[in-house]
């Protein structure tokens, strides 16, 4: 019964996206709203990680912190670039290529970081 109820309504909702004048605008606004409220989670995230981990970070070489922070840059980068990146066959392989060696960077800093 109550996943009749819960697909009920979700057809409820997308009758209003339909049917009511400018649905499509109001729908597009929820949305909008929730990516900003997963940014600002995300953004939260990052900064109790860099307080909770700032004299690790701290004792890295200026190499490493230096590629550290430059892979999660180029993350951040291919985060906000990826509409554009992913629409052709060469962008997406560059995107999943930075995305990839920016991963292995950063794990390898941490590698080399969490041993002694």
């Amino acid at each position: 019964m109550q996943t009749v109820r819960n697909v009920a309504i979700v057809l409820l909702l997308a009758l209003g996206v339909y049917a009511i004048p400018g649905g499509g605008t109001a729908a597009e606004t929820v949305i909008a709203a929730l990516v900003m409220g997963f940014l600002a989670a995300i953004a939260f995230f990052v900064y109790r990680l860099y307080r909770e981990n700032q004299l690790t970070l701290m004792t890295l070489t200026d190499g490493r912190r230096a590629i550290l922070y430059g892979a999660l840059g180029v993350i951040a980068l291919m985060v906000a670039g990826a509409d554009e990146l992913l629409s052709s066959g060469a962008g997406t392989v560059a995107w999943i290529a930075l995305i990839a060696l920016s991963a292995f960077a950063v794990f390898r800093v941490w590698t080399e970081a969490s041993t002694y």
